[in-house]
């Protein structure tokens, strides 16, 4: 077990994944003593109470118009906290050398503060797929040992956890569970004139708009199996996406012997999280577990890809180059933009980024971060181009 108070930096402090993991570590607070929070700063009096509430010597924000409103808040609260501002405080504070990094942001602004905490030698408890989707040859080649990742993805915990039963010579497949979302089992002729309030509606998880979204087109699987390949250095051949509405077993490994090992727990983030900050030890009472008193039915199936086509293109992307899913997520984040804004339909935001899959040129040589962030921004302005002419 293990001894001691280890410094954690959390990135995205007042968000879903940041609030659940301040729970997780105020049951702790022996063994985790914040040391610096971050947040974009839509919430200034939620980040302020939190680093009252924990102590926490240093702040990042991203918006920097909102910094002297945080400022005063603090001051407000006697907090003596340094506070830096601007889409690369997050970064700076990631890479301060603490013990654990836990990046909790959505989208691909993660990948600064990812490469940061690596470079620093942190471990970097990670719950940014978009790290690994859109820089995941660049993250590879910052690890500086084996470990230094520990996922907080639900799905990818669980197979982290199910590696731990047998020698990866023997894994045979790595099966990743979907939900389904909220129109499982529907016809693409379903899908015509789902709305945005519609596609919000996910039946298990509380998320934000743009990952439940995700959820219910089935790109947010998409990116986790993208996630996988990187993570564990898989082919994406090797990795099948099957259906449990339930969301009880979080992800499977196959063994070469027939063994399936599968990870349950109810679906509440706080258990990975826990894991993420402790690996690869647990931590006692984690989560609730399985009320093994009353009856319970668990369902598998496979995923209809004719229908959610997402995770057939993102596979696609891998074997393309290693930008290409730097642009699969790049321009689904601006499809999912304009079908919130109202400007496209639902089924326009797969085929959208599709479309734009099939005119991009992958650069030569080796991946810079310049390079992802030239083919984001190619990736953004193209799915806008082709949002624009859908209006016209």
């Amino acid at each position: 077990m293990h001894s001691g108070s280890q410094s954690v930096v959390l990135l995205g402090s007042t968000g879903s994944i940041g609030t659940q993991a301040l729970d997780v570590i105020s049951r702790n607070p022996q063994r985790f003593n914040v040391v610096g929070l971050s947040a974009g700063g839509g919430n200034i009096p939620e980040l302020a109470q939190q680093v009252q509430e924990f102590g926490v010597p240093q702040v990042a924000i991203a918006d920097s118009s909102r910094a002297l409103e945080l400022e005063h808040e603090l001051r407000a609260r006697n907090c003596r906290t340094e506070v830096f501002a601007g889409p690369d405080a997050a970064a700076h504070l990631a890479g301060v050398g603490a013990d654990i990094v836990l990046n909790g942001i959505t989208g691909s602004v993660g990948l600064g503060p990812t490469l940061a905490a690596l470079h620093a030698g942190s471990t970097l408890a990670l719950a940014n797929k978009e790290s690994l989707v859109s820089g995941g040859e660049l993250v590879k080649r910052a690890l500086q040992r084996p470990d230094q990742i520990v996922p907080v993805d639900s799905e990818h915990s669980a197979m982290a956890q199910a590696l731990r039963g047998g020698r990866r010579t023997e894994v045979k497949k790595f099966i990743l569970t979907a939900s389904g979302g909220p129109f499982r089992g529907k016809k693409r002729s379903d899908l015509e004139h789902v709305t945005v309030e519609n596609a919000l509606a996910h039946p298990t998880w509380a998320m934000g708009p743009v990952v439940t979204i995700n959820s219910s087109t089935l790109v947010n699987k998409a990116l986790e199996l993208i996630e996988a390949h990187v993570l564990f250095d898989v082919p994406v051949s090797d990795i099948e996406v099957v259906v449990h509405p339930q969301s009880v077993v979080h992800s499977m490994i196959e063994f070469i012997d027939g063994s399936t090992l599968a990870q349950a727990s109810p679906p509440d983030m706080r258990l990975p999280i826990a894991l993420g900050l402790s690996w690869p030890d647990r931590i006692v009472n984690g989560s609730v577990p399985v009320d093994w008193t009353t009856a319970h039915t668990w369902t598998f199936e496979p995923l209809d890809e004719n229908v959610f086509r997402a995770v057939k293109i993102a596979r696609q992307a891998v074997n393309m180059s290693s930008t290409h899913p730097t642009v699969f997520n790049a321009a689904n984040e601006e499809c999912v933009a304009a079908f919130i804004a109202g400007k496209i339909g639902y089924l326009d935001i797969v085929d959208t980024v599709e479309r734009v899959l099939s005119e991009f040129d992958a650069p030569a040589g080796e991946l810079t971060v310049e390079q992802v962030s030239h083919v984001e921004s190619w990736a953004r302005k193209r799915a806008h181009e082709h949002v624009a002419r859908a209006q016209a």
